[in-house]
C-alpha cells in the first residue's frame, strides 16, 4: 500500500469504519503479536498486551496524524502496552527458544527462518542480552523497523538505539564465536 492509499484507508478507519480497522489489524497482526511475544516470552500475556493495545489504537485512531508510518505508531502502542504490563506485574520468564514455535506460525516466518538448532541457540543467546538491547534487536530485525522508527517507538534518541544495537550485536557475536558447541558459527 503506498502512502496515498494508506492515508485514504486510515481516514476510513478514523471515520469509524470497523471493516477497515479489521483489515488494518489483519495487515499488522503478525508484527504486533510477534513483537509482544518476543518481548514478553509468554503467549497469553502477549495476546493480552496486543488486545489492550488494539483497544488503545481504536480509541486514539482519530488523533493519528500520519506524521509517522502507521506501522511505527502501531508498534509503539504495543511496546508501551508491554512495558505497562511489565510495570503492573512481574512477567514470568519463558525461554526465548519457545518463540520459534510462534514465529513459525507468523506471516513473516520466512524472514526469521534459520536452521532449527541454530535458531534455538540464537534465542538462548538473546536471553543473555539486557532488556533494552533485546528490545532494540526485536524491533529492528523482527518488526523490521528502521533506527529512526525504533527511536520513535521507544522515545529514545537515534544514537541511543544505534548504540544498543551495536552493543547487542557485538555481545551476540562474542557469545556465538566463543561457544564451541554451535555448529552454525564455523
Amino acid at each position: 500500500m503506498n502512502e496515498s492509499q494508506e492515508a485514504a484507508f486510515l481516514r476510513r478507519c478514523q471515520a469509524g469504519d470497523k471493516e477497515a480497522f479489521r483489515t488494518l489489524v489483519e495487515q499488522y497482526r503478525s508484527i504486533l503479536f510477534g513483537t509482544a511475544y518476543l518481548m514478553m516470552r509468554d503467549r497469553g500475556l502477549a495476546e493480552d498486551a496486543v488486545q489492550e493495545a488494539l483497544i488503545q489504537i481504536w480509541k486514539h485512531l482519530p488523533s493519528f496524524r500520519l506524521k509517522s508510518s502507521i506501522k511505527t505508531w502501531l508498534v509503539r502502542i504495543v511496546v508501551n502496552e508491554v512495558k505497562q504490563q511489565f510495570r503492573k506485574k512481574q512477567v514470568p520468564t519463558v525461554p526465548l527458544e519457545q518463540a520459534s514455535e510462534v514465529v513459525e506460525d507468523l506471516d513473516k516466518a520466512e524472514t526469521v527462518m534459520i536452521r532449527n538448532e541454530d535458531r534455538q541457540h540464537l534465542w538462548r543467546t538473546m536471553e543473555m542480552l539486557p532488556q533494552e538491547q533485546r528490545e532494540a534487536v526485536v524491533l529492528r530485525y523482527f518488526s523490521e523497523l528502521t533506527v529512526p522508527e525504533i527511536a520513535a517507538v521507544t522515545g529514545q534518541r537515534e544514537g541511543t538505539i544505534k548504540s544498543r544495537l551495536s552493543r547487542a550485536l557485538s555481545h551476540l557475536g562474542e557469545i556465538l564465536r566463543s561457544d564451541r558447541t554451535w555448529e552454525g558459527g564455523r
